[in-house]
C-alpha cells in the first residue's frame, strides 16, 4: 500500500569527507528498527557503503538509498560522498528531497564539505539541519561549533540538543524543546544550555510577528507555541536546527530521528515543483497529488550485477504501479516496468506502487537515463534538467590488451550511465579515447570500478592536445613528379602558391590554370593531393588549417600524366610552399570561468599567469569571485589539482572551447621535438 505524502520524509546526508555521514545513517537505521545491529565503515559492514571499492577505500563513492519506517512515517535517506570529485551525487539527490542533514565533525569544525552541503541545500530550497558529530573525541567543543555555524550562516542556526558531558565523558544529550534531561547538567552547563535555549526561542519567535510580540512582552514561549512555529520555520528555511552527539556511540541519534519524524517537512510542506508542458512550452505547477497524472524525475542510475540498470526516481504526482508503464519525454518511447521497489542499501524492498512524494526504483528499462522526466503519456510534462557540472580533468585511455576495445566500450557506457559527471569522448584528430571527470580520484575510481566489474584494464595517460598547423605568410613552389618504370610511367608538374586565410575558415582551393596547361580532371586531382597533404603538416605532422591554395600552372605528358601523378605532385608542391610560408603551430584556447574565495584571488591570478592564461574579467559574488580567463588547453589538463591546493578545495571551474591561436615559438619548438620523437618511436615499433 502506498504511503501518503504527508507521512513521507525524504532526506539527503551531506558534509565533508570523513565527518561520519555513513555512520550516522547506520545509527538512524538501527534506532528505527531497520537493522538489528550497527555495522562499521572500517569493517565494511554498513548498509550504505556496500560496493567493493567503497569497502576497500572505507568511504562513500556513490550515493545510496535507504528506506525504513518509524513513528508512522516512511523515511527515505540518501547518503552521499564527501569528496568534491563526487559532487554530482549531491546535485542529483537534492532534486529528490525536502530536507538535508549536514554532518560536521566537532573536532574539524566548519570544513569545505559542511559549507558546500548547507549552501547547496538552501539554494535547492531544501530544509537544512546540522548534526555536530564526534563530540566524544578529544578537543571536541560543541559551544565553539554552534558559534561558528551562527557566525557563518546566521542567527537561524540554533541548537535543539545540548551535550551531557564532553569528550570521553559524553553520555547523552539534553532535548532543549522538551527540556528533558536538563536537570542532569552540571551548573556551569545549565547556564550555557539556558543561553542556547533562549537563542532558540528568540530565533523561532522572529519568524512570526504575532509570536515575536508575545515573546517580547512575556519573555518566553509555551512548548506548543515553540513546536508549531519551529516546524513551520524549518520548512520555510528560516531556522537551521543543530543537533549533537556521537553517531559511532549512538548518542544523540534518537533525538535527531524523533525530530525528523515530527518536525522535518513532508513533500506537501514545500512549494510545488514546476515543469514545462511539452505541447505548449507553458510552465505549470505540479501538485503533490496521487490522483493526478503520473510524473517523476530520474535522479540516479545504478548498475546492479544481477538486475542490470536500476533507475531511481522521485514521484511528483500520480502513481506508478508494479507491472505498469510510463512515457519517457526525452526518448519519446513508452517503457513497461516490472516490480517497483525501494532500497535498503543493496537490498530490494518490493512496493505495490510508487505514489506522489515518494522515492522508488525500477530495473531493466530500455532507454531511460539520469535526468529523464517520466510521465503519463496523456499529460506530457518535462521537469528542469539536473545541472551537473562539466568535467574538470581529462585522461587518455588505452586498452592494456588488444581485442578489449568492445569490452571497454560496454563497461564505460555503464559507468557514464551511472555518473553524468563522468564522460567519454573520442578525439577524431588524435584517435584517442578520453575519460573526462571531476578530478584524479574520480577518474581512478571509475577505472578501478571498470576493472572490478568487467575485468578489463586500461593504461591512463595525459591526452594529446589537438594541435594544428597553419601559415602566416605566402609561399610558392613548382614540383615535377616523374616516375619511369618498366611499364607505364607517371608524369605531372604543378605550380602552386599558398596564402593564409582568416582563422577558422579552413581551406580554400582556387583554379587559376589557363590555356589547358593542366586539364580540368587533373586540376581535381591536384585538389585531392593538397587535401591529403593537409592531413599532416610540415612542422610536426599535425593537420593544416586556414590555408588558400592556388594552382596556376603546370605541365602534362600525353601518355604518362594521370590522376595519381597529379595528386603526388600537388602534395609535394603544397609541402614545399608551406615551408616557405612561415608555418606555425596552433593550439586550442579555452574559455575558463574560475570561482574562488575572495582571499585566493592573488594566488589564482598568479597561477593563471604561469599557465599562459589571460584574465578577461572578474565578477563578484557572496564571498567569492569568478575570474574569466582564456587559457591554452595544454595548461589546463592538471589544473584541477593546483586549484584544489590553492583554495583548499573550495575553488571550482568550468571550461569550454574558445578558439585556436598561435603557439609561442619557444613553446612550439618543444612540442615539435616531442612530436618528431613520438613519430620515430612509433616507426621503430
Amino acid at each position: 500500500m502506498a504511503t501518503d505524502a504527508k507521512d513521507i520524509r525524504n532526506l539527503i546526508f551531506a558534509g565533508h569527507s570523513g565527518c561520519g555521514k555513513t555512520t550516522l545513517t547506520e545509527a538512524l537505521l538501527f534506532n528505527g528498527g531497520a537493522i538489528s545491529r550497527m555495522g562499521s565503515v572500517n569493517d565494511g559492514t554498513t548498509v550504505s557503503d556496500y560496493t567493493e571499492d567503497e569497502k576497500e577505500r572505507k568511504c562513500s563513492i556513490g550515493s545510496s538509498l535507504m528506506t525504513f519506517s518509524f513513528g508512522g512515517k516512511k523515511i527515505n535517506m540518501i547518503d552521499t560522498p564527501g569528496y568534491t570529485d563526487f559532487i554530482g551525487e549531491i546535485i542529483g539527490g537534492l532534486r529528490a528531497v525536502e530536507s538535508s542533514v549536514v554532518v560536521m565533525s566537532a573536532t574539524g569544525g566548519i570544513e569545505i564539505g559542511t559549507e558546500r552541503g548547507h549552501k547547496m541545500s538552501v539554494a535547492a530550497n531544501v530544509s537544512s539541519v546540522f548534526f555536530v558529530n564526534r563530540l566524544d573525541k578529544e578537543n571536541a567543543d560543541f559551544g565553539k561549533c554552534v558559534e561558528a555555524l551562527r557566525k557563518k550562516f546566521g542567527k537561524g542556526c540554533v541548537a535543539i540538543t545540548y551535550p551531557l558531558g564532553q569528550e570521553t565523558s559524553l553520555k547523552g544529550v539534553v532535548n532543549l524543546i522538551t527540556r528533558q534531561g536538563i536537570d542532569a547538567l552540571p551548573d556551569s552547563d545549565k547556564t550555557a544550555a539556558q543561553s542556547v535555549y533562549e537563542n532558540l526561542c528568540e530565533a523561532v519567535a522572529e519568524t512570526d510577528d504575532v509570536l515575536l510580540e508575545k515573546y517580547l512582552d512575556k519573555g518566553e514561549l509555551t512548548p506548543e507555541e515553540l513546536k508549531g512555529a519551529l516546524r513551520k520555520a524549518v520548512a520555510e528555511n528560516r531556522i537551521y536546527p543543530i543537533f549533537c552527539g556521537s553517531a559511532e556511540k549512538n548518542i544523540g541519534v534518537k533525538e535527531l530521528l524523533d525530530f525528523i519524524v515530527n518536525y522535518m517537512p513532508s513533500p506537501l510542506d514545500k512549494k510545488e515543483v514546476e515543469a514545462v508542458k511539452v505541447d505548449s512550452a507553458e510552465r505549470v505547477k505540479i501538485a503533490v497529488d496521487p490522483n493526478s497524472p503520473f510524473s517523476a524525475l530520474v535522479f540516479k542510475t545504478l548498475s546492479d550485477p544481477f538486475l542490470g540498470q536500476i533507475s531511481i526516481f522521485k514521484v511528483f504526482s500520480g502513481r506508478l504501479p508494479s507491472n505498469g508503464g510510463f512515457y519517457n519525454v526525452r526518448s519519446g518511447i513508452r517503457e513497461k516496468v516490472g516490480q517497483v521497489f525501494s532500497l535498503l542499501g543493496k537490498a530490494q524492498l518490493p512496493m505495490d506502487e510508487a505514489s506522489a512524494g515518494d522515492i522508488a526504483c525500477v530495473a531493466k528499462l530500455k532507454d531511460t537515463a539520469t535526468g529523464d522526466t517520466i510521465c503519463d503519456e496523456k499529460r506530457q510534462v518535462k521537469f528542469d534538467d539536473i545541472q551537473f557540472p562539466e568535467p574538470a580533468i581529462a585522461f587518455s585511455l588505452k586498452p592494456k590488451t588488444r581485442g578489449d576495445e568492445d569490452k571497454i566500450s560496454n563497461a564505460l557506457h555503464k559507468l557514464t550511465a551511472e555518473d553524468p559527471t563522468f564522460k567519454i569522448t573520442r578525439d577524431e584528430q588524435t584517435k584517442e579515447m578520453i575519460a573526462n571527470g571531476m578530478g584524479d580520484l574520480h577518474i581512478n575510481i571509475m577505472i578501478n570500478r571498470m576493472k572490478i566489474r568487467s575485468g578489463v584494464q586500461v593504461d591512463i595517460g595525459t591526452p594529446k592536445v589537438a594541435y594544428k598547423e597553419t601559415i602566416t605568410g605566402k609561399g610558392d613552389a613548382q614540383y615535377r613528379h616523374k616516375k619511369q618504370t618498366g611499364g607505364a610511367g607517371q608524369f605531372a608538374e604543378v605550380w602552386m602558391r599558398i596564402e593564409p586565410l582568416e582563422r577558422g575558415k579552413g581551406f580554400e582551393f582556387v583554379d587559376e590554370v589557363v590555356g589547358g596547361a593542366i586539364p580540368r580532371p587533373f586540376v581535381v586531382s591536384c585538389e585531392k593531393g593538397i587535401k591529403t597533404a593537409m592531413a599532416s603538416g610540415v612542422l610536426a605532422g599535425f593537420p593544416v588549417v586556414d590555408v588558400k591554395a592556388i594552382v596556376y600552372d603546370g605541365k602534362t605528358h600525353p601518355v604518362d600524366s594521370k590522376d595519381i601523378a597529379f595528386q603526388t605532385a600537388a602534395r609535394q608542391a603544397f609541402k614545399e610552399s608551406m615551408m616557405k610560408a612561415k608555418p606555425v603551430l596552433l593550439e586550442p584556447i579555452m574559455d575558463v570561468d574560475i570561482t574562488v574565495p575572495e582571499e585566493c584571488m592573488g594566488d589564482i591570478a598568479g597561477s593563471l599567469n604561469s599557465r599562459r592564461g589571460r584574465v578577461m574579467g572578474m565578477e563578484g559574488g557572496d564571498g567569492v569571485q569568478t575570474i574569466r580567463a582564456k587559457v591554452p588547453l595544454e595548461e589546463m589538463y592538471k589544473y584541477v589539482n593546483e586549484l584544489k591546493s590553492i583554495t583548499g578545495g573550495r575553488g571550482t571551474y568550468t571550461m569550454t572551447f574558445s578558439h585556436y591561436d598561435i603557439v609561442p615559438s619557444n613553446v612550439a619548438q618543444a612540442i615539435i621535438d616531442k612530436a618528431k620523437l613520438t613519430k620515430k618511436e612509433e616507426a621503430e615499433e
